[in-house]
């Protein structure tokens, strides 16, 4: 990982490892209110001089991922950071063990619609050794891209591609559900399918306008984010997949109705009888409300978790003033915390926030399919 050797062969103890794993440490005690941390910080000082990094305890990684989420600063919904379910896996290191692991994530976390924050966490990165899930998301949907014209998710594109030179094939419709692709170390990829009685998916209705169900639009329950890096006093984990539940305008303002997305928002339009020639006619914005609408509609009538953008935002004035009880600053980045509808009427839009990364967090790292020797063939 950091821990480097001098000429010689002669281990050193790498400094910044062990600030970071101090930092971290010393935190973990406070917050938690517990004696010893000069016998643990000791520990860890010579766990990084023996072997160039160092073991959390499943008690530090669970405080280390809740923490993170905390730390967060994109993520609207950190009202709820105290109560991630943490699944502890890195004593994994099998691709189907993984596979089944992450279909268990699947399983706990959709808990038939009443969604539960969880994160599964897999061993962490050790110089070039490191677990990769593929997959942006766990559950997603393929992009078919022929002649340029794209049938499915235009954002996956790419990524279907891979999976079909790994073999996989899809139905070519717009709402394939993805393979899992799993890679250890320097091995060759593997993927599995994800059974479809595993994922979860809702139907989208609108509460007033019978012709929406003919559009047979839908969209999967649970966003599992698979593909970001949890780093925890300097020790860097690169397959720790996590989810939450979705507000509502993620599906509704963006995921669908993006032009670079599914685009929907003509179709809406047209349903409707709007006058899509004219701006001024207001017609994006009219489809968008009703799209949201339906979406918001839909996950209720099947009873799975969602919330619209200013409960949401309700929630995130909550966060704040507990945060700031507990004198620590709510750090934000506005861009992202802004909902993409109506965002003038939330309490964010008239707020700043410091956009400060504090560790423990979640950060991006390259996708790993694009070191693959076949990316680019």
């Amino acid at each position: 990982m950091k821990e480097r050797e001098l000429a010689g062969g002669v281990k050193i103890l790498n400094k910044e490892l062990y600030q970071e794993a101090e930092s971290f440490i010393r935190q973990y005690y406070k917050e938690n209110e517990l004696p010893d941390v000069e016998e643990r910080l000791s520990d860890v000082k010579k766990q990084i001089e023996d072997t160039g990094t160092y073991q959390h305890t499943y008690h530090e990684l669970v405080y280390g991922a809740k923490v993170a989420w905390r730390n967060s600063n994109r993520c609207i919904g950190r009202l709820f950071w105290e109560n991630l379910n943490v699944f502890d896996h890195r004593e994994v290191d099998d691709e189907e063990a993984i596979y089944h692991a992450l279909l268990e994530h699947i399983d706990f976390a959709t808990n038939k619609g009443r969604i539960r924050s969880t994160i599964s966490i897999f061993r962490p990165k050790v110089e070039e050794k490191e677990i990769r899930i593929w997959n942006h998301q766990l559950v997603r949907y393929a992009g078919y891209e022929e002649d340029g014209v794209v049938t499915g998710d235009p954002a996956s594109v790419e990524f279907t591609r891979m999976c079909q030179k790994l073999g996989w094939e899809g139905e070519g419709g717009s709402f394939d559900v993805l393979p899992l692709v799993i890679q250890i170390d320097h091995h060759e990829p593997k993927w599995f399918n994800i059974p479809s009685e595993k994922v979860m998916e809702v139907p989208l209705r609108h509460p007033e306008y019978d012709w929406f169900d003919d559009l047979e639009f839908k969209w999967y329950a649970v966003p599992f984010i698979s593909d970001m890096q949890l780093e925890i006093g300097g020790v860097e984990y690169t397959a720790a997949p996590f989810n939450g539940w979705y507000m509502g305008t993620e599906i509704g303002a963006r995921n669908l109705a993006d032009e670079f997305r599914y685009n929907l928002l003509p179709t809406i339009a047209e349903g409707m009888g709007l006058d899509t020639k004219r701006n001024s006619s207001l017609w994006k914005d009219r489809a968008l409300i009703e799209l949201n609408q339906a979406v918001l509609h839909s996950y209720r009538e099947a009873k799975v978790s969602i919330v619209d953008h200013h409960t949401a935002a309700q929630q995130f004035q909550l966060f704040e003033k507990k945060e700031n009880k507990a004198d620590r600053q709510a750090t934000g980045d506005w861009t992202w915390l802004i909902p993409p509808v109506s965002p003038a009427a939330t309490n964010i839009f008239h707020s700043s926030y410091e956009d400060r990364m504090d560790s423990p967090n979640y950060f991006y790292q390259k996708e790993a399919y694009k070191k693959c020797p076949f990316h680019s063939s």
